[in-house]
């Protein structure tokens, strides 16, 4: 499975929800998401700052990662970012495939 980060800002009607049921029921709902679309919940944080939550799961592949997002999103309490992790094996990986590029200018 892939890991992904979810970052989460709340709307007024979102704000309205966790002050409503508490932060245990939003991440109760996160995990029950996560879990639907096939995945597996890592982690879930309230923040300060530009986010007002953070996910971290692991999901099948991209498209339940997309399919997530876009549920959680159009569910009208978050705005949403979804943001694909790599391991530092991949990126061991990728940065030993030889790809052909010419930078522009050159």
């Amino acid at each position: 499975m892939a890991k992904y980060l979810l970052e989460v800002s709340y709307t007024l009607e979102g704000v309205k929800g966790v002050l409503a049921q508490g932060g245990s029921a939003r991440e109760a709902a996160a995990k029950a998401a996560v879990e639907s679309a096939g995945g597996k919940l890592e982690a879930f944080y309230f923040a300060f700052g530009d986010r007002d939550a953070v996910v971290i799961y692991d999901a099948p592949d991209n498209e339940a990662a997309a399919a997530l997002g876009l549920t959680v999103a159009a569910g009208g309490g978050v705005t949403a970012k979804t943001t694909v992790l790599l391991t530092p094996a991949e990126v061991d990986k990728a940065a030993s495939k030889k790809v052909g590029y010419t930078p522009p200018g050159k």
